[in-house]
């Protein structure tokens, strides 16, 4: 089985973008004048893939090459794309993979360059190709499932279908059966909603093997079935769509059908015999004259040599294996794997038949071509270690540039900050200053105005001071103005009373008494009091309170009254004028007033009052 799925993959692997025309009619198409350049790239990528699935691989190149010119020329970068795509596929194919590291990294950037991300899933299914033919099926897988995360929001079944094939391909590889069967399933159900039906064929075949993992496990003949089942959907396709399934595509399919007669049918089956030898003869029917088909030819002869070896029919046997042989010298290099098959069978069958000297002969050819095998795929290894190395250092140089920009943009991301950050310190530092100033002359004003406010309000307290002071001296004015006009007052009405009292004693007394004369008397007297009254107001208030604190005796208001004239400075003439007696009677009212103040007869009542005129002053100040 292995053997055989090895020849699967390896015939099966590359196969993308399959069309179904003849190569002489899509070139005639293409050379038609009235053709655009952008239908162009299209038809020579079709041509290209024709080419490429016939393994015609020198041609297959150029037309990627016309179609990639066309479409770069024409910025249609989507079928630029797919053309890169196709010369890397064939590059791998014809085994010149010097070019194809260069290849791959324009192929990404190509794709970059497009406005379709359905292309980054191309550019990264030709990434998987890549690694695959360097025989790093980590990376291949890492590349298939970026393309598939495109895939998620940009759906396209066809690249969905060969990215799935890649992924059973690999794990085919490791012989992991549940992943086979996962993503040969996954592969089928995208391939059938395409058009491709040498796509859809290859995805039944990978169907059928997955099956076939399966029956290694369970042995179970419902999916031995199942191995069967999908053969004949395989097969059945190259008769439904004719001439839109590869030749190649259903060969394989036909050699995988004689395999499963011939492995599992029992024999003494004629029926599935038959049917064996059928399909073995249609692989090499169809693939006659068809480049690069030695292999499968040679597969099938080797089937038909098995099963005439069933029937003893060792001639043919014989006839078979020789023919297989010529067939895969007529490759020029053969492939080996095949080669060294087909020469151990010849061995074996020589020994078997006691032909020592032929059994030799091809053991000896079999190590020949297992030391060529050694040496093709020792140099073949030192290619891929090769482009390894290339890919790496490039990698290397690719990781090291981004390293560098990425530490520049930091860098500058770096420096800009730093002049982002000081530019919004000096931001800060001229709001900041002009904050103070403008804070330092709003504080200025401020004190200004408080100063002001503070002069104008102690201005105002002075006057207010002034004028509380003003109305209090106006008060102690109208206070004593109104105490002396108070005494004099009382001085007149102690004289009144007086009068009274000396009409009371000479109504008393019986004797006469002329009213007339007295009234007349006492308003004369009144008239006069007016101008004494002015004269007293004159005199402080605190003189008669200073003067009555002196006196030893109290001093009548007549007193107070004389020792007011005197403290005027008046003379006794005056005096006595103004109190309408004699001057007698005012020298001895003096004498009488000095004996109250406890005067001595020498002492001068006059200064004494006048000093009593000193101390008021004092009290004033």
């Amino acid at each position: 089985m292995k053997s055989l799925l090895s020849l699967l993959i390896c015939l099966t692997w590359s196969a993308s973008f399959a069309q179904t025309r003849l190569s002489d009619s899509l070139q005639s198409v293409i050379d038609r004048p009235n053709l655009s350049e952008q239908e162009k790239p299209i038809l020579l990528n079709q041509l290209a893939e024709f080419y490429r699935v016939n393994k015609e691989y020198k041609k297959a190149i150029e037309a990627a090459r016309k179609s990639i010119v066309i479409a770069s020329r024409n910025k249609n970068y989507t079928d630029a794309t797919k053309a890169y795509l196709l010369l890397l596929n064939s590059k791998i194919g014809a085994q010149e993979l010097d070019q194809t590291k260069q290849l791959t990294d324009t192929l990404l950037l190509t794709a970059k360059r497009t406005d379709n991300p359905v292309a980054m899933a191309y550019a990264y299914y030709g990434q998987a190709l890549f690694y695959k033919a360097l025989e790093h099926p980590d990376s291949s897988m890492k590349y298939c499932q970026m393309a598939l995360t495109i895939q998620e929001k940009h759906p396209d079944a066809y690249i969905a279908a060969k990215i799935y094939y890649q992924l059973y391909a690999i794990h085919s590889n490791w012989n992991n059966g549940g992943k086979v069967y996962q993503y040969a399933s996954l592969a089928l159900e995208n391939a059938l909603k395409t058009t491709d039906y040498t796509l859809l064929s290859n995805c039944y075949n990978a169907m059928s093997t997955a099956h076939e993992y399966k029956y290694e496990e369970n042995h179970d003949k419902a999916t031995l079935d199942s191995i069967l089942y999908y053969l004949n959907k395989s097969l059945d396709l190259y008769t439904r769509y004719p001439g839109q399934v590869n030749n190649f595509a259903y060969a394989i399919s036909c050699i995988n059908a004689a395999s499963y007669y011939l492995r599992f049918a029992a024999p003494d089956d004629s029926k599935a015999q038959t049917q064996g030898i059928y399909y073995a003869n249609k692989a090499r029917t169809v693939l006659k004259d068809a480049p690069n088909s030695q292999e499968v030819i040679a597969s099938s002869l080797g089937i038909l040599s098995e099963y005439a070896r069933r029937d003893a029919r060792y001639t043919e046997v014989e006839r078979y294996l020789l023919e297989a042989y010529e067939v895969m010298l007529t490759q020029q290099p053969p492939y080996y794997y095949t080669m060294i098959n087909v020469t151990k069978g010849l061995a074996d069958f020589y020994e078997s038949r006691q032909d020592y000297k032929k059994a030799y002969k091809f053991q000896q050819l079999v190590t020949e071509y297992s030391n060529r095998n050694f040496d093709q795929q020792k140099a073949l290894k030192a290619q891929k270690l090769e482009i390894e190395y290339q890919t790496e250092k490039a990698n290397n140089e690719v990781r090291f540039l981004k390293e560098r920009e990425k530490n520049r943009q930091q860098k500058n991301f770096l420096y800009t900050c730093v002049a982002v950050v000081f530019a919004l310190f000096l931001l800060f530092m001229f709001r900041s200053y002009h904050f103070r100033l403008r804070y330092s002359l709003q504080r200025e004003k401020q004190l200004q105005l408080e100063k002001q406010d503070s002069e104008l309000q102690l201005k105002l307290e002075k006057e207010e001071q002034a004028r509380l002071k003003a109305e209090q001296q106006l008060l102690e004015i109208q206070q004593q103005q109104l105490k002396k006009e108070v005494m004099a007052n009382a001085l007149q009405l102690e004289h009144k009373n007086q009068v009274l009292h000396n009409l009371k004693d000479k109504l008393s007394g019986g004797d006469d008494v002329n009213i007339k004369k007295m009234l007349k008397e006492e308003m004369v007297l009144d008239s006069d009091f007016d101008k004494t009254k002015l004269q007293i107001q004159q005199v402080h208030a605190d003189f008669f309170q200073l003067l009555n604190e002196k006196a030893q005796r109290k001093l009548t208001l007549l007193d107070l009254k004389l020792c007011a004239y005197l403290y005027l400075q008046m003379d006794t003439r005056q005096i006595a004028q103004l109190m309408h007696v004699e001057a007698k009677s005012v020298r001895m009212s003096r004498y009488r007033i000095k004996q109250k103040l406890g005067l001595e007869k020498d002492d001068d009542l006059n200064a004494f009052l006048q000093g009593l005129k000193e101390n008021v002053r004092k009290l004033e100040s």
